[in-house]
C-alpha cells in the first residue's frame, strides 16, 4: 500500500510519493511501470506523471534539501519539470521534510540543483519562484541532429525541418516548420503562430516529438505573441501528450521570444492551466519562473 498526494502547478498534474519518510520507495526498480499505472486517467489516479521526493544523493553534497525523481506518463524518466518542482517545494516545506531555515530550498534534479524561493501564508506555500538555470542553445547539446534539419540558423535562431504525413489533407500540418530549439534540462522546439488555438496539436505534436532531428524526442510548443510583455502557448509534452502546462517549456518559450525579438525579457505567459511569470535575466542569464502550486488530494494506492 502506497501513500500518495496528487498535486498540480497550473494544471500540470503529478502523483507525488514521499521517499524521504519512506526511503525504500526511491529504490524501487518498477518506478517506470508504477508511473504508467498511476498516471492512467481511466484505470489509475490520473496524471501527467509520477514524482518521487527523496533525500539528496551523497554525491550532491546537499543537506537540508530534497531530490526530485520524475517520470512521464509513459514511464520515461524526465530530467526536470518546472511546474512539478514547485509542488515538490510546497510538499517538502508543508510536510516538514526540510527545516524552516531551508530557504531558498535546494532541489537536486537530473539537470542539476535548482534553487526555489517561495511565499507563505498561515503555514501554506502559495507560490514559488524557480531558478530554471541557463538555457542551452548549442544544437548538439540539446540534442538536435542537424543533419535531419532542412536549414540550420544561428544559435537560438530559426531552424527549418520538414514534417512528413501520408496522404496529405487540408487539415494536415504544414510541410515545413520554422522553429527555435532550446534545452532547459529537457529539449524543446518552439514555433510561433498567430493563433495557437487553431493548431491541430493532436496531429502535429507527435510528428515533431518523434522527428529524426531529435534523438531524445522533444517537447513541442506553439506560441502566440499578444504584446511585447504577454504571450499564449500550447504544449505537446514528450511522453505525456497534450498537457495543461509545461514549466521547462515555458522557460524555453521565454528564451525563444527574446532571441526572436518577439517580447521583452519579462513576460506574462498564458497556458491552458493558468498563468506564469517568466523572466530571462541579463545578470546571470538564468530563467526564473513564478507560479502557484496546489495540493488536490491524498490517498493510498492498493498494489
Amino acid at each position: 500500500m502506497l501513500k500518495f498526494t496528487k498535486m498540480h502547478g497550473i494544471g500540470n498534474d503529478y502523483v507525488y510519493l514521499d521517499a524521504v519518510t519512506t526511503p525504500a520507495i526511491a529504490e524501487r526498480t518498477d518506478l517506470p511501470e508504477l508511473a504508467r499505472r498511476l498516471s492512467d486517467r481511466h484505470k489509475g489516479i490520473g496524471s501527467d506523471g509520477l514524482i518521487v521526493i527523496a533525500r539528496p544523493t551523497s554525491q550532491s553534497g546537499l543537506t537540508d534539501a530534497v531530490r526530485m525523481i520524475m517520470f512521464n506518463a509513459d514511464g520515461s524518466e524526465g530530467a526536470m519539470c518546472g511546474n512539478g518542482i514547485r509542488c515538490v517545494a510546497k510538499f517538502a516545506v508543508e510536510h516538514a521534510l526540510v527545516s524552516v531555515n531551508a530557504r531558498p530550498l535546494l532541489v537536486e534534479t537530473k539537470s542539476g540543483v535548482k534553487s526555489i524561493d517561495y511565499t507563505m501564508d498561515n503555514g501554506r506555500v502559495l507560490s514559488a519562484t524557480v531558478d530554471m538555470g541557463e538555457p542551452i542553445l548549442d544544437l548538439p547539446r540539446i540534442p538536435v541532429n542537424v543533419e535531419q534539419l532542412d536549414e540550420v540558423g544561428d544559435a537560438g535562431g530559426v531552424h527549418r525541418l520538414s514534417i512528413k504525413s501520408q496522404g496529405r489533407r487540408s487539415t494536415d500540418p504544414p510541410k515545413t516548420l520554422e522553429g527555435t530549439f532550446v534545452s532547459m534540462g529537457n529539449p524543446h522546439a518552439v514555433f510561433f503562430h498567430p493563433d495557437v488555438n487553431a493548431i491541430n496539436l493532436e496531429t502535429i505534436g507527435p510528428l515533431v516529438e518523434t522527428h529524426p532531428a531529435f534523438p531524445d524526442r522533444v517537447n513541442v510548443h506553439f506560441v502566440q505573441c499578444i504584446s511585447r510583455t504577454e504571450v499564449r502557448m500550447r504544449t505537446w509534452e514528450r511522453g505525456s501528450g497534450i498537457t495543461m502546462a509545461c514549466g521547462t517549456g515555458a522557460a524555453a518559450v521565454c528564451v525563444a521570444c527574446v532571441l526572436r525579438s518577439r517580447t521583452e525579457r519579462s513576460i506574462l505567459m498564458h497556458l491552458p492551466g493558468g498563468d506564469l511569470r517568466m523572466e530571462w535575466r541579463t545578470g546571470d542569464h538564468h530563467v526564473y519562473k513564478t507560479g502557484p502550486a496546489e495540493e488536490v488530494f491524498s490517498g493510498t494506492w492498493e498494489e
